[in-house]
């Protein structure tokens, strides 16, 4: 047979479309599925510098055989040879396709059935149609309720991911018990509503002056990062407490009473305040939030204390024709009570 006869015998729906036939536009068939192909040879036929050019269902079938292919296109002695190596491949792609994406076998189905009755039908919070995705209330020993979402193969055993889950939660507990005694015990300015993974606090001290702590999950006793916010004339004394009685710290004590210790201070109880009571809106725009941040910028005269927001006092300063500016510093007036007042332009105040 002719190489045009066993190019038809193979690959029927791809055809020559030029007179030279240097180059072929079609299809070519693989467990009854058709995928778009076009083949360009070069003058002297040789098939090692021919190429292919393959649709995008072709390339994502391909995936991971290309070296294969590669190889065949270089060793196969003409075109019509080359292409029954190629259904052969793409055979073989297609079938180990359909084996990972094959459904599992009854047994799961039941074994799931069997596992979601144990833990108990009130944990289960949704399971799609195929039941491959279930998502799961679970509860650490501390009694936080927590949503897993499991995305079920058919080797998995739901008791068992459970089991694994609970252990992470469980190394995770000493972090959220200290979390959870900051929320309950202090004016926590930022964020409003923490989630579990959040690890940063800003807690309120006294009016317009707060304490932003960023606690490490690994060790959540220690010393946690700090900076804070308010009037230089309270922010001053409070930092220089924190310097001077870091010895104080006690590794494996509560970090909210080593907080106290070392600042000399004792949080504002929830009982007795309000959070209005330490959240004054800004002095130029009227509103708390602004996108993302609150007022942090604070007059340093103790008988006015009015916040601001950082980038509306800037604005401010920047159009007053007596402020002047050094680097990222800016010296001006404050607009309620017209002392002197200093922007330091930072991502943080310490």
């Amino acid at each position: 047979m002719s190489e045009t006869g066993t190019m038809l015998y193979q690959c029927p729906l791809l055809l020559p479309q030029n007179k030279e036939k240097t180059i072929y536009d079609g299809f070519i068939t693989a467990l009854g599925r058709d995928f778009r192909l076009r083949v360009f040879l070069p003058s002297d036929f040789q098939l090692q510098n021919a190429r292919l050019q393959c649709s995008v269902h072709l390339k994502n079938v391909l995936h991971g055989y290309h070296q294969i292919v590669k190889q065949r296109l270089q060793h196969s002695c003409d075109l019509g040879s080359f292409m029954l190596e190629l259904k052969t491949i793409l055979e073989a792609a297609l079938k180990n396709k359909r084996e990972l994406n094959a459904p599992p076998p009854p047994q799961y189905y039941s074994c799931l059935v069997k596992d979601i009755e144990n833990l108990g039908w009130d944990k289960l919070v949704f399971v799609d149609t195929e039941l491959s995705t279930i998502r799961l209330k679970v509860e650490d020993s501390a009694g936080r309720e927590h949503l897993i979402t499991l995305h079920l193969k058919a080797n998995s055993s739901l008791i068992n991911i459970r089991k694994q889950f609970l252990a992470a939660l469980e190394s995770m507990k000493e972090f959220w018990d200290v979390m959870d005694e900051i929320d309950e015990k202090t004016w926590v300015l930022e964020p409003e509503k923490p989630t579990r993974n959040a690890t940063t606090r800003r807690i309120a001290v006294g009016n317009n002056v707060s304490i932003n702590i960023d606690v490490d999950p690994r060790h959540p006793k220690m010393l946690p990062e700090c900076y804070f916010l308010g009037a230089e004339h309270v922010v001053i004394p409070l930092r220089s407490k924190l310097n001077n009685n870091i010895h104080l710290w006690e590794p494996e004590s509560n970090l909210l009473q080593n907080l106290k210790n070392v600042l000399e201070i004792d949080f504002p109880a929830r009982a007795s305040t309000e959070k209005s009571d330490f959240s004054m809106d800004c002095g130029i725009c009227y509103a708390y939030r602004l996108d993302t941040t609150v007022p942090d910028q604070v007059c340093d005269d103790p008988r006015c204390g009015q916040p601001f927001h950082q980038v509306c006092l800037y604005e401010w300063l920047r159009g007053l024709p007596s402020s002047r500016q050094s680097f990222n510093v800016i010296f001006g007036e404050c607009p309620y009570c017209s002392k002197p007042i200093t922007l330091k332009m930072s991502m943080k105040k310490t």
